[in-house]
């Protein structure tokens, strides 16, 4: 009745179980920290895997997206199947009320149908939202859309309860291809006479030569013989098996997450700095800092439900308990925010922030002493510049103070060559000899690195560009004449 379209729905479904199943672990952010610091977990590798946790959900995506669209083709295969090749001997396996009937009401006067058109314009909706444009262009358009996943599993629960495809159930008593002389439709046939004696419930057995057999009953010299007609039921929906406990993880996290950044903090000073740059000071009880650690702020006056990362470049210690970030104005949120906070001259606006950490095991974590920083900074414009050479300048006056000049190894490339020697001339004189035009080069550095620092072990720390993250990673991963090992480390929001 389906032929291959049934193979083909059935496969790419078993595809899109797993895929709705993995999809939302890699969003369990408290989860994922906590297994990156865990001592069970003190591969340096694997903690690298759990750093790629955007990108497996990405993949994950994708991958419903394009089997989605394999699964909807095949249905609407089936659903002409169902309409031309309607079956009156076995009438529970039709989906169709009879012979032509038209497939568009298949699709969109049932349940399965119905769910399945909105989860495709769901579905739809959330890819589209996703693209790079979009994001850069409305962030708030991807986060609405994106939360439409709770819809999406909802109907997927309904979706599946449809009980469209069905299984037969009395495979033993009527196994497929056997003689059932009771049928009505055998009431026209010639049946021998040998065959008009009561069956047994099931038998195998052979012609017998000198009987004139239809040919439909003879396969292979044998009739099977059956006195029951065939009984079907649907499938038990299987997809709650898959979805429910990820659904589930993913929501207590949610709710945990909203309790712990349940108290505001304080802000204690914003900073405008050039190239809409703006810096926020703020304080809260009993937070230290660690390792890696960045914090999500999420403004209720801003936006309900989006939030966002960010590192922080001003860590509490045991004397200040301020800590802080620097946030670039690029896209609406981020405008949204710079204007609630420079606008209102008030302090008290709701900040409730979501703290994320990376921790690493005692036991086994092998500590390296710094020996030299190489600060490598690549700006476009001279404002990019600006806003970050003052706290280079004070760190190069402090080296200086401290008589560790060489401590840190401070190189600045720009691009841009308009007013660099004004800008320069009137307060950034001590990074002159360290400003460069141009594109770094980045196979020289690794080498000069390497030769300074034989046979020792180097890590590289990438906060940037794609395309500059491939080549580090590149340049990182290939050997090199001084035995020097680099390491790779990207700055990964998970």
């Amino acid at each position: 009745m389906l032929g291959l379209g049934l193979c083909v729905s059935r496969a790419s479904a078993s595809v899109l179980n797993l895929n709705c199943c993995l999809v939302l672990l890699p969003m369990c952010r408290v989860l994922l920290a906590f297994l990156r610091g865990s001592q069970k977990v003190a591969s340096r590798k694997t903690r690298r895997l759990l750093d790629k946790s955007k990108t497996f959900h990405v993949t994950c995506g994708v991958t419903i997206c394009i089997f989605s669209v394999l699964h909807v083709a095949a249905h609407l295969v089936n659903a002409l199947n169902f309409s031309e090749n309607y079956n009156e001997d076995f009438l529970a396996l039709n989906a169709a009320n009879y012979r032509g009937e038209d497939p568009r009401k298949l699709l969109f006067a049932t349940v399965p149908g119905l769910t399945g058109v909105i989860m495709v314009l769901v579905l739809f909706l959330m890819c589209t939202a996703s693209t790079y444009a979009i994001r850069v262009s409305n962030y708030d358009i991807f986060w609405y859309t994106h939360n439409l996943f709770f819809v999406f599993y909802m109907l997927l629960m309904l979706h599946v309860s449809g009980g469209v495809l069905k299984y037969q159930t009395n495979l033993e008593e009527h196994p497929p291809g056997c003689f059932n002389p009771n049928k009505t439709l055998l009431q026209n046939m010639t049946v021998p006479k040998a065959f008009e004696e009561p069956f047994p419930d099931y038998t195998t057995e052979p012609f017998p030569e000198d009987l004139p057999v239809p040919e439909p009953f003879v396969q292979n010299s044998f009739m099977r013989i059956c006195s029951e007609e065939p009984k079907f039921q649907s499938h038990f929906p299987e997809t709650w098996f898959w979805i429910s406990g990820p659904l589930c993880l993913y929501c207590v996290e949610r709710l945990y997450r909203y309790i712990r950044s349940n108290k505001p903090v304080t802000i204690t000073s914003v900073i405008s700095h050039p190239s809409n740059v703006l810096e926020v000071r703020m304080v809260k009880e009993d937070f230290k800092a660690r390792p890696g650690q960045y914090v999500t702020l999420h403004c209720p006056r801003v936006s309900a439900l989006e939030s966002h990362p960010f590192t922080l470049t001003m860590c509490p210690t045991d004397t200040k308990a301020t800590f802080g970030v620097h946030l670039k104005v690029v896209g609406d949120w981020t405008e949204r925010f710079r204007d609630l906070l420079l606008l209102h001259s008030n302090q008290d606006t709701e900040i409730l922030p979501i703290f994320q950490q990376r921790r690493y095991p005692n036991d086994g974590w092998k500590c390296y002493t710094l020996r030299r920083l190489y600060f490598i900074w690549v700006c476009r414009d001279i404002e990019s510049f600006r806003w970050f050479a003052d706290l280079l300048c004070m760190l190069h006056n402090k080296l200086w103070q401290e008589n560790r000049p060489d401590y840190i190894n401070i190189q600045l490339y720009l691009s841009q060559t308009d007013g660099i020697q004004k800008i320069i001339g009137e307060k950034y004189q001590a990074l002159n000899s360290r400003l460069f035009i141009g594109r770094p080069q980045w196979k020289l550095l690794f080498d000069e690195i390497a030769k300074c620092n034989w046979r020792k072990t180097v890590g590289v720390f990438c906060c940037g560009p794609n395309k500059i993250s491939k080549i580090l990673h590149k340049l990182s991963n290939s050997s090199n004449s001084y035995g020097t090992r680099f390491e790779y480390n990207k700055e990964s929001f998970s």
